[in-house]
């Protein structure tokens, strides 16, 4: 993968970076989902209608549906109540966890963060814009770096409800971007931190970032 060096004015983004990062733990952290004694082998049992979209594996079959293969569990857990309450809106799954009880959400999460993600490789002509925009965020524009919370190989922090980016379908990432950008999606807590990303990024950034995002691991 290729490594980018960066200027010295770009230092100022570690202090923008931290008090970010601080504040979406302080925040997400007093709601993270509880997932003790999650049955992962139950869980797989439950997943039978979700394997048409998102695979036997949680390795999606196309970019208009998420690999959630080695999601971060926590994560997972919070997404499917989001979902499920309507907090979250995501129309392909209108109706698909209304049977489910809040047990059963918790064991499907247990497999499928239990399972290996596949990913796939950037676009040559994507990479350096990518690159730079995770590492490093926007600069003139004050977009804190991607990697101060979704980590260097984009692994996330799952023990503060931050999500798994690498490997991702380029094509959901930038439409869950776009979400937080037209606030049509708005489960990112109280700090609104991805709304407030979001906002400020052209598609082409997006589309960069996603790309980079694919092949990243």
């Amino acid at each position: 993968m290729l490594t980018i060096a960066f200027p010295q004015q770009f230092a100022f983004l570690s202090s923008l970076r931290y008090v970010v990062t601080s504040a979406c733990v302080l925040v997400l952290t007093l709601s993270i989902p509880q997932v003790l004694g999650a049955d992962a082998a139950r869980g797989q049992s439950l997943t039978e209608t979700c394997t048409a979209c998102h695979g036997e594996d949680g390795n999606s079959i196309a970019g208009s549906f998420p690999s959630i293969a080695g999601q971060g569990e926590r994560y997972l857990v919070k997404q499917l109540r989001d979902i499920k309450s309507g907090e979250r809106s995501a129309p392909l799954m209108a109706g698909q966890l209304d049977n489910f009880e809040d047990q059963d959400l918790i064991d499907m999460a247990a497999y499928y963060s239990s399972q290996t993600p596949k990913g796939g490789a950037a676009k040559a002509d994507l990479v350096e814009l990518g690159e730079t925009i995770y590492r490093a965020g926007i600069s003139r524009k004050g977009v804190a770096a991607c990697s101060s919370c979704h980590g260097p190989d984009g692994s996330g922090n799952d023990s503060a409800l931050f999500p798994v980016l690498s490997g991702q379908w380029p094509e959901y990432t930038v439409a869950q971007l776009k979400a937080f950008r037209g606030k049509q999606r708005k489960n990112d807590g109280d700090a609104q931190m991805m709304r407030s990303i979001a906002l400020d990024m052209s598609d082409v950034e997006m589309e960069a970032v996603a790309s980079f995002l694919y092949g990243l691991r």
